[in-house]
Formats: structure tokens, C-alpha cells, sequence
């Protein structure tokens, strides 16, 4: 069968490898429709993401049909359904697993990532990772694993319908901030570089936009705040510059959670951790119950998905897409491949 690898010399080609064989005990094989490029299959394909396989599969963002399961696996996954997937694994042993929080494995292998992912025609998966869709489509399912990462980010932060709350980053992770925010009560703040971002910020929930590369951030903040700053900061962006800002902007005593991986060291004003009295906060992954919410929110038909799809394509374009992305990584959402 057909499988998209990617490897860090930028490089990506469409490949023919074994048919999985039929589910075993506790298995669901899976018959992909539509699986999201990540910024770290980007990253991989640009040398940049020391922790994915060289070459390696990539996909963990999955709209996917049950073609089949294998004994033991629950009636409620049946043939034929939409479903999407959890593409993390945990250990069961290390101290993040026995705190039942399993999505901050010490040991996680996310597909796509630390294994070979989901861009294949078909894959067997463990029932527990397999997570019906409800009425969406398997090409909206593709957009659940990102939200989720946002929409946990939203819980780490203990977020309220009293806080505001400044998301930095409205690439898709980012948007699932803004909208579980919103969800919450909260009044949101989204900021990004890229005006046609913040725009659909706003449709996603956001009170108030911010262009960073144009504004006087701490003005504006403080406009918007009475003073005060945002009681959460919910950093997506991954970068030395905007790590700093969201220690700088938050309000004392407030939270700052961190979802970006900066590719660089971050240094701070230590100072102030102590005399804000921070919470700060990392936000890894997502768990089944964050699968569950962005499915709930997404069954209701309000988001304007289409805008979150930049664009779609088959296998075969993928090298051609990743150079132009790699061109152009502030105007991506989501580039969705259609294995239908």
C-alpha cells in the first residue's frame, strides 16, 4: 500500500510498504481519509526536529473510517464509522502515568513523530487511541488533534469566565486556545503577526486582536486590561521573543502556560517569577477528555472550518506543498492530505 515519508534533508515521497494485517485482540484497522500536516512534520522536513525518526511517516492528525476490528474491542467502535485518533502512547510506569496524566509521558511516542505515522492508506491501532467523531466528517476529524492541544492548554491555565486571557500564536493550536477560552466566558485577546489570522481569530471566539509586528503591545494590553494585564497568557508560538512578552504582559499573580517549543534558549528577568508570584505552566499534548470537548464544539457547526483549511491535496504533491510551506509557514492552518 501507499505511504508519504519525509525525512530531514527535505525530501518527501510517496512509498509503497505492507499491507498491515487483519486487528488482533484490542485492534481497530483503520482506513485513513484525511491526514493534517503538523509544524513538526515542517520542522522535520526542514532538519529542525531532533526528535523524529529520519525518514519517518509522518501523520498524527486523523480522519480516518473503521474497516475493521479484532476481538475484544468494544461495540461502540464498529465498522464503517468516522473516528479520529489519540497518537500519543504512554508507559503506564513513570511518574507522569501514575498521576493518570498520561498525555505528559516521560517515555510518549507520538505518531508521525517518534514513529511512523498515519500518512498510509491503512493502520492498526489499539481501540483505546481510536475516538468515534459523532456526525463530523473524517476531513473535519483531520483539525481535532491540533484544537485539542489548544483547548488543553485552556484547562492547564485553570481558565475562567472572569479572566482575560491573550493567546500569542492563532496558528491552529492557538485558534483551539481562543476558542475553549471564549467557550469558558473568558474575554480573549488573540495576537499574532498576520492580520487574515486575527481576523478569523475573531469568528473563533477572540473579544480583541493584536498585530504584535504593528502595535505597542504593552499599550495595548494595558488598554484593554485597566491596567492590569491578561490573568492568562497562553504562549503558541514558540519563540525567545514571545516567551519573554508573556512573562513581561501577564498580570501579577496571574498564569502563564507554555505550548511553543522555542528552538532556542529563553532568558528572563528571573524577578519577576517571584514578585508577580507567576504560575507558569507547561501544556503538552491533550487528553481523551480534550478530544471529546473539541468534538462536542465541532459537532456544532459554528466554526467556519473551511477558512481553517488552507489546502488539500494527494500524496504524490507533498514535496511540492512542503517547499512552498517552508516558503511561507505564516499562512498555513492546516494542509490536509486526502487518502480517500
Amino acid at each position: 500500500m501507499k505511504a508519504l515519508q519525509i525525512t530531514h534533508s527535505q525530501e518527501a515521497s510517496v512509498i509503497e510498504i505492507d499491507a498491515p494485517a487483519a486487528p488482533g485482540r484490542g485492534e481497530v484497522l483503520l482506513k485513513l481519509q484525511y491526514v493534517g500536516f503538523c509544524g513538526s512534520d515542517l520542522n522535520t522536513f526542514m532538519g529542525r526536529n531532533a526528535m523524529a525518526l529520519d525518514p519517518v511517516i509522518p501523520g498524527h492528525e486523523v480522519g480516518a473510517l473503521i474497516e475493521a476490528v479484532g476481538p475484544e474491542v468494544p461495540e461502540t467502535l464498529q465498522p464503517g464509522m468516522v473516528v479520529t485518533c489519540n497518537p500519543y502512547t504512554n508507559c503506564g510506569r513513570c511518574a507522569a502515568c501514575r498521576r493518570q496524566r498520561f498525555n505528559a509521558c516521560e517515555h510518549n511516542e507520538t505518531l508521525g513523530v517518534q514513529r511512523n505515522g498515519a500518512m498510509r492508506e491503512r493502520i492498526v491501532l489499539p481501540w483505546e487511541k481510536v475516538i468515534p467523531a459523532g456526525g463530523l466528517s473524517a476531513r473535519t476529524c483531520a483539525l481535532a488533534e491540533p484544537m485539542s492541544v489548544g483547548f488543553h492548554a485552556v484547562d492547564r491555565g485553570g481558565v475562567r469566565d472572569v479572566d482575560t486571557v491573550l493567546v500569542l500564536g492563532c496558528g491552529m493550536v492557538g485558534m483551539g486556545a481562543v476558542v475553549r477560552s471564549a467557550l469558558r466566558g473568558a474575554t480573549v485577546i488573540a495576537a499574532d503577526l498576520d492580520d487574515e489570522k486575527l481576523a478569523l481569530a475573531r469568528e473563533m471566539g477572540a473579544a480583541h486582536t493584536l498585530n504584535t509586528r504593528t502595535e505597542d503591545v504593552h499599550a495595548r494590553l494595558a488598554t484593554l486590561t485597566d491596567g492590569l494585564g491578561p490573568d492568562v497568557i497562553i504562549e503558541a508560538v514558540g519563540s525567545p521573543f514571545t516567551y519573554r512578552m508573556a512573562i513581561d504582559e501577564v498580570a501579577f499573580t496571574g498564569r502563564v502556560v507554555c505550548i511553543g517549543y522555542a528552538k532556542s534558549e529563553v532568558t528572563f528577568q528571573t524577578g519577576l517569577f517571584v514578585k508577580k508570584e507567576l504560575d507558569i505552566r507547561g501544556s503538552r499534548n491533550a487528553t481523551p477528555e480534550d478530544f471529546r470537548a473539541v468534538t462536542r464544539f465541532l459537532e456544532k457547526g459554528t466554526a467556519p472550518l473551511e477558512k481553517l483549511i488552507t489546502r488539500v491535496i494527494r500524496p504524490d504533491a507533498a514535496l511540492q506543498t512542503l517547499r512552498w510551506w517552508s516558503e511561507n509557514p505564516g499562512k498555513v492552518f492546516r494542509i490536509l492530505v486526502d487518502f480517500c
